[in-house]
């Protein structure tokens, strides 16, 4: 088969499986559903994936090399406050995607119980957190920019938080959501004072996250 159209093929049956795990969860996710949403036959998912389990991971696995690009694109920008808010950013706008709450609960029950997926989740925070820190780091050494906690803490907190907001967010509320949390992030990036003072006041400027 052509590589763009076996590419291609791959691609939608991933889409298609995405769908069923965010709506259904792994258990109540068959195959025989995966290809009537996908328009093919057993024959052909079998030929790509060879258990339910292994097109669960897929859809995981695919976000480690767009992962990755995101994370050279953010330490290659110009500037530490760019490179986080492109970050961030493509993390945050994430929370718009109507299929992440049932995907982030359907990964959080598999990792309990499948310690391959665990680490292929475990990777992809890493890649992350390695980005988020770096990224931190420099905006640490700017003077007079001061962060709030120190930036494997910061970068931590950040994932956290968007992971949370995941599995949380009420699609009727994602813009109050995504909103609030750029907020907060800034806070963590130095760019507002905390709320003991003037909550929200700017320390630096306006944030590009905010």
């Amino acid at each position: 088969m052509n590589p763009e159209v076996h590419a291609r093929r791959r691609a939608a049956i991933v889409e298609a499986a995405a769908a069923e795990f965010a709506a259904h969860g792994v258990d109540g996710t068959s195959t025989a559903a995966v290809c009537r949403r996908a328009g093919i036959g057993s024959g052909t998912l079998f030929h790509y994936f060879a258990t339910k389990r292994e097109l669960f991971h897929a859809v995981f696995a695919d976000d480690l090399p767009r992962t990755a690009r995101r994370c050279a694109e953010a330490l290659a920008a110009p500037d530490p406050d760019t490179g986080l808010a492109l970050l961030t950013g493509h993390l945050i706008d994430e929370l718009t995607d109507p299929l992440a709450p049932g995907l982030a609960s359907a990964a959080l029950l598999q990792a309990n119980r499948d310690p391959e997926f665990a680490r292929l989740l475990a990777a992809l925070d890493a890649q992350l957190q390695e980005a988020l820190t770096t990224l931190l780091e420099r905006l640490a050494e700017r003077p007079g920019r001061i962060l709030p906690l120190p930036a494997p803490s910061a970068a931590r907190w950040i994932r956290h938080l968007i992971d949370a907001a995941h599995l949380t967010a009420d699609p009727a509320e994602r813009g109050t959501t995504t909103a609030e949390l750029r907020l907060i992030l800034s806070w963590l990036t130095g760019h507002r004072e905390t709320p003991q003072g003037n909550p929200g006041e700017s320390v630096t400027g306006n944030s590009p996250l905010a």
